[in-house]
């Protein structure tokens, strides 16, 4: 069922927002931006640091050290012990984690509204002061690694690592997010200390806290342990060029994992709404044009979807279909039918209407949960410096039209693909034959 909205109840919410989510922003003398974003009728605050670095700012000798150093920042600091600062979230009721993705680092918790201090005081530790124990670096390696096999022996994960690399080759982009073994087994107590002072700085970073949180009281918290923290950073980005390519790897299972990519586009496009809308549109829920065809049509795959991926200079718009061994030569054509049809005969109005419709409702169906409330919010300042209004948003969705949809597909799906299968892969289309079938 497609969750609609009427004009009137997107006038009532965007009028409730105003009201009941005012974000405020307070940049310190260091360049750190704080956010805040008020929910009064809420008993929890979720709240975290979001550094604009990952993978894709990585040098190849330091693959995976992002990731590497964001395990490392709980692993103890001058004044706790790795097991002190999970239990001083934990005792508190919360929950706290991180994560790594190839352009932005996050460390974030959920707390109690009356917690809200201890979070930050044991986040702001973790990033400040990490002493990074030679024997914690050596039982982290290990742990890493473990989780870097994890992903390998996982078709449907690694295929897309697989895939990145194919679409951004010799390039830190391309390159994985956990790095290869044998580099995080190379990395020592002065390598993540150098890393940390290139690539984290206070005009890289964001405070964010969304639920019951007085925007005051949270800048007076930040000011006071991150306040005096180096402002800039040292690290050279790398290019990011999208080449596109051909990777295959048989393995001995029963399906065949296979992505398909183009040439996308970068955060700051005006195409960037209607690149969302042609992802929806192509194969973003049960109702798009792969999801009928493929599976409901067919049956030739269970998972089938669209995405569209954006980075700071480039982008990545993708297919993914998970299909048994002997239908891996049936998917593809189809794929590349229904990409062929979008380029040269519109989508329908009703098609437009539907994804301008989910979009809608899954961007205010975020701003119902704080946490990711709070992700969105210090992902719009890493990338805009500015929070985007909801109405301004939704007046973008409104705004594209099908001859802008046809036009992106047709510039996006003109470009050099990016063609990855991965498992049981005998009966596969060669690179050649999919070159040709997108040609038609």
């Amino acid at each position: 069922m497609v969750y609609k909205l009427t004009n009137k109840e997107y006038s009532s919410y965007l009028n409730e927002s105003k009201q009941n989510m005012q974000s405020q922003i307070t940049t310190l003398n260091n360049g750190l931006r704080i956010v805040t974003s008020n929910f009064p009728q809420l008993e929890s605050v979720s709240v975290g640091l979001w550094i604009n670095t990952g993978s894709a700012y990585e040098t190849e000798s330091t693959n995976g050290i992002s990731h590497f150093l964001e395990h490392m920042s709980f692993k103890g600091t001058k004044t706790r012990t790795a097991c002190q600062l999970s239990e001083e979230i934990e005792d508190a009721g919360g929950q706290s984690n991180a994560y790594t993705a190839r352009e932005f680092t996050a460390y974030y918790a959920k707390m109690l509204k009356d917690d809200l201090e201890k979070a930050v005081d044991v986040l702001a530790d973790s990033l400040v002061n990490s002493t990074f124990p030679e024997e914690e670096i050596e039982k982290e390696r290990e742990v890493v690694v473990q989780e870097i096999k994890q992903t390998i022996d996982a078709p449907d994960d690694i295929i897309f690592d697989y895939f990145q690399e194919t679409a951004f080759p010799n390039q830190a982009l391309g390159r994985s997010i956990l790095g290869p073994k044998e580099k995080v087994r190379s990395f020592t107590r002065k390598t993540l200390q150098d890393y940390l002072i290139s690539n984290y700085g206070a005009k890289n970073m964001v405070a964010c806290a969304v639920g019951n949180v007085d925007h005051n009281a949270f800048v007076s918290m930040i000011e006071s342990r991150l306040g005096s923290y180096k402002s800039d950073t040292s690290f050279v980005p790398d290019k990011q060029i999208y080449k596109g390519g051909y990777f295959t790897e048989s393995r001995k299972i029963e399906q065949s994992h296979i992505a398909i990519g183009f040439e996308g586009l970068p955060y700051k496009t005006e195409d960037y709404y209607p690149t969302m809308l042609l992802a929806n549109m192509l194969g973003g829920g049960m109702s798009s044009r792969l999801f009928q065809e493929i599976r409901e049509k067919r049956g030739l795959a269970y998972s089938v979807y669209s995405f569209a991926a954006s980075h700071t200079n480039s982008g990545m718009f993708g297919i993914y279909a998970g299909t048994g061994a002997k239908d891996a030569k049936n998917v593809v054509p189809v794929i590349c039918e229904e990409i062929c049809k979008v380029c040269n005969d519109k989508f329908s109005d009703k098609e437009l209407k539907r994804a301008k419709t989910q979009m809608k409702a899954s961007m205010l169906m975020v701003l119902e949960n704080p946490s990711s409330t709070a992700e969105m919010l210090a992902r719009q300042m890493l990338i805009y410096n500015r929070i985007i209004p909801v109405s301004e948003m939704v007046e973008r969705i409104e705004k594209v039209n099908l001859n802008d949809i046809q036009r992106l597909a047709q510039r996006i799906f003109s470009s050099n693909p990016t063609y990855t299968l991965l498992g049981a892969i005998d009966h596969r289309l060669e690179y050649d034959e999919l070159q040709k079938l997108l040609k038609r």
